[in-house]
């Protein structure tokens, strides 16, 4: 066993014995808090486990080994997030939460020592919190490049003027930092440089919160979704990250381990769900047999072992990826976790929710907040279509790259000689050689 797969197994028994005693045992209190508090405060619980985590070192624990002499690889911090995304409110316990983690990586991998210094730092100590402002209400925004918030250059500042939605984060009252994504180069011939991204503070004149945005019913529970408008909001020039026309540049090194932790929590919000369904199942008894012995529960429960098993086996060969050949080559990867996840928790919590009955509607069990999550994610950071249609796209590129006689992959039509050598070679003789 190599150091980070000791680490890596330490650590997962450190979360697991957290989340057993601080986590599962507030959940309700939690959920409480954000209904009677709504989007717009603090969680007084968030604040306190947060004191708690960072005190026995299960902090910031995301951190890339590229970046950070103590990170992990994806490869190792996947298991632990999967651990923590038991609980919907768990990663922000550890400062791993989104979008918070993307941005500390966007402002760790591509920001000044200026911006490190007033945004990163504090981000890193838990003491603010972030958003990432790119979906725009106006457009299909599914198609980034179809953006159209502005970023002009003004002497020595940007002026901002746009309509985001969906802007996770912005409600909560400790956001003092947005990453905003515009263009900045309408004009370029390349659709892909037209955009920058820049760092707007939440509290500078023209930055307006216009609502918090529910997601299937819940607030903030636990994604703040906001609507903002941008209004002539003046920034420095130093706000921008790397420079003019690299939004997209930085949308990839961004996305990926973004995507990574997605689908790692979603596995494990699917294995609670899963365990909550065989314990259910034991126990109710309709027409004179338990629900675990009816054939449909049974052929359920397989099902969700094996979409889980195959969605983790997926996410674990994307990280392994990423870590060893980057982002870019492990595009078709991330792209295939990013469709499977969503999906497969999506169901898994479907089935459950049917098991439950009536119960399964309400949160007694979380889950309602469990599907809320699986199907936001299946449009979170691109919607399936999208991904679906890249992978396709890299597939069929692949394949044009190789020899089919040596894959024995050819699909060409045959010749009429080879039809008729086929023919002849056959076991039946064609029945013009028999009238013969």
């Amino acid at each position: 066993m190599d150091n980070g797969t000791r680490d890596t197994v330490q650590l997962s028994e450190r979360i697991s014995a957290f989340m057993a005693q601080h986590i599962y045992p507030n959940e309700r209190r939690y959920y409480l808090e954000a209904e009677r508090l709504g989007p717009w405060k603090e969680y007084p619980v968030v604040e306190e486990l947060k004191a708690v985590a960072r005190a026995e070192g299960l902090w910031n624990l995301f951190l890339p080994a590229s970046e950070s002499e103590s990170g992990l690889t994806n490869a190792q911090y996947a298991p632990l997030c999967e651990i923590m995304g038991r609980s919907l409110f768990a990663p922000e316990v550890f400062n791993c939460s989104a979008p918070d983690t993307g941005n500390m990586e966007t402002i760790l991998r591509y920001g000044t020592d200026a911006q490190k210094q007033t945004w990163l730092k504090p981000l890193l100590a838990g003491e603010i919190r972030s958003s990432f402002a790119m979906t725009e209400p106006e457009v299909a925004s599914s198609d980034a490049t179809n953006i159209a918030s502005s970023i002009v250059r003004d002497g020595d500042s940007y002026v901002i003027n746009g309509r985001k939605w969906y802007t996770t984060g912005a409600t909560d009252p400790r956001c003092k930092i947005i990453i905003f994504m515009g263009k900045s180069a309408p004009e370029d011939e390349n659709p892909y440089t037209r955009q920058s991204m820049i760092l707007v503070p939440r509290d500078h004149p023209g930055v307006r919160v216009v609502r918090a945005i529910p997601v299937l019913g819940f607030y903030g529970v636990p994604d703040r979704a906001a609507e903002v408008v941008f209004e002539n909001v003046r920034v420095p020039v130093e706000n921008m990250l790397l420079g003019e026309g690299r939004g997209f540049e930085i949308a990839q090194g961004r996305l990926g381990p973004g995507r990574i932790h997605h689908c790692m929590r979603l596995i494990g919000l699917s294995e609670r769900v899963l365990e909550r369904m065989c314990r259910r199942a034991a126990e109710r008894r309709p027409f004179g047999r338990t629900l675990a012995e009816q054939t449909v529960t049974l052929e359920r429960i397989a099902e969700s072992r094996i979409l889980i098993d195959q969605a983790r086996l997926l996410t674990l060969n994307a990280a392994q990826k990423m870590d060893s050949v980057g982002n870019k080559a492990a595009r078709q990867e991330i792209a295939m976790i990013k469709v499977a996840g969503p999906n497969m928790a999506q169901q898994v919590v479907d089935w459950a929710i049917q098991l439950f009955g009536g119960g399964g509607t309400n949160n007694d069990h979380l889950l309602s907040a469990a599907l809320a999550t699986a199907r936001l994610l299946r449009l979170a950071d691109g919607p399936d279509e999208v991904h679906r249609n890249q992978i396709a796209k890299l597939e069929l590129r692949r394949h044009e790259k190789t020899d089919p006689a040596f894959t024995g992959g050819d699909a060409s039509v045959l010749s009429l000689k080879e039809v008729i050598r086929n023919d002849r070679e056959g076991l039946w003789p064609s029945p013009y050689e028999r009238a013969d």
